[in-house]
């Protein structure tokens, strides 16, 4: 089944987002209006009925993921498990939403992990709860975050990609396993696209691709995975000469190095732990899930990645 209407979602999105994901993001405003735009005119309203969705539901879900993923509070993101879960066949329904389909499906355990640290801080022996909850600590996170990938598998194309990905972050002197980030962002498939307009293997954003010498026009080099990885080990490479800390550099890949550098002043902090909580939720997973996703796939801590000789 197709949309009705010829304009293509990631197009609409591109326009929308010309800012750097891993740069500062833009307010939402305008890419949820043309996401819901697209949704009112092109979602067919009767394939939607046969679904047990309307348009309205639709809308609201995509403004709201993108809401709670760039506010700070850790476990909102799980009351969006079960609208995510039953919207998930309308967006693989479509040829333009199945790219956003990849994307929401790589990210449902967020939603999952969020709900484990509500029970975890709920279930702490502590007199009274204070109201709101704190975030949860990354310290918990990232023990949450190994228990819910222990027996998780590889993706489906990770044997595809993982070879050659890891000769190219070797060829940009940068450490091979630092390749899983790409399961983290888009589970090794190279069409996922985010709401924010973020696309490819490394989820990278117009203005960052650009600025790294990929075209996102057609063809748009985002999609292509060589040129994709090559471009993201140059800048992960960067962060982490900026920082000295993997931790920090996979914040600011995705949260934006000027607002890492902010809180780390505001803060008068030195650690990832020490802004955590000030982040957005999204980057409050998103580095946890990488170190957890390192450690299952390599047996290794961010700590103890070595840069390649030469």
């Amino acid at each position: 089944m197709k949309a009705r209407r010829s304009i293509p979602l990631a197009l609409l999105l591109a326009c929308a987002c010309e800012v750097t994901a891993q740069d500062e993001l833009p307010q939402p405003d305008e890419i949820l209006q043309s996401v819901q735009e697209w949704v009112r005119d092109n979602l067919d309203g009767q394939a939607l009925d046969e679904l047990g969705v309307d348009k309205d539901r639709v809308q609201q879900f995509l403004t709201e993921v993108r809401r709670q993923f760039q506010g700070t509070y850790v476990y909102d993101l799980g009351a969006l498990r079960g609208t995510a879960t039953q919207l998930l066949p309308v967006l693989r329904q479509f040829d333009e939403t199945r790219p956003y389909a990849v994307w929401l499906e790589t990210h449902l355990d967020y939603f999952d992990v969020a709900r484990e640290l509500r029970r975890e801080a709920k279930a702490a022996p502590e007199k009274s709860l204070p109201s709101p909850l704190p975030n949860p600590s990354p310290q918990l996170e990232r023990s949450v975050w190994i228990r819910e990938l222990k027996h998780r598998s590889p993706p489906a194309q990770a044997e595809r990609h993982a070879a050659r990905l890891k000769d190219i972050f070797a060829a940009e002197k940068l450490p091979p396993e630092l390749i899983w980030v790409a399961e983290v962002e888009s589970s090794f498939d190279p069409t996922a696209r985010s709401p924010a307009g973020a696309a490819g293997l490394f989820q990278l954003m117009p203005l960052t691709a650009r600025s790294l010498n990929l075209s996102i026009s057609l063809p748009d080099e985002r999609l292509q995975p060589e040129k994709s990885a090559r471009a993201a080990a140059k800048y992960l490479r960067r962060l982490y000469g900026r920082f000295g800390d993997w931790r920090l550099a996979l914040a600011a890949y995705n949260a934006g190095e000027t607002r890492v550098e902010n809180l780390l002043r505001q803060e008068k902090g030195r650690t990832f732990d020490a802004i955590a909580a000030r982040l957005p939720a999204e980057t409050q997973m998103f580095v946890p899930k990488v170190e957890a996703t390192l450690r299952k796939r390599e047996g290794l801590t961010l700590a103890e990645l070595k840069m390649p000789n030469g």
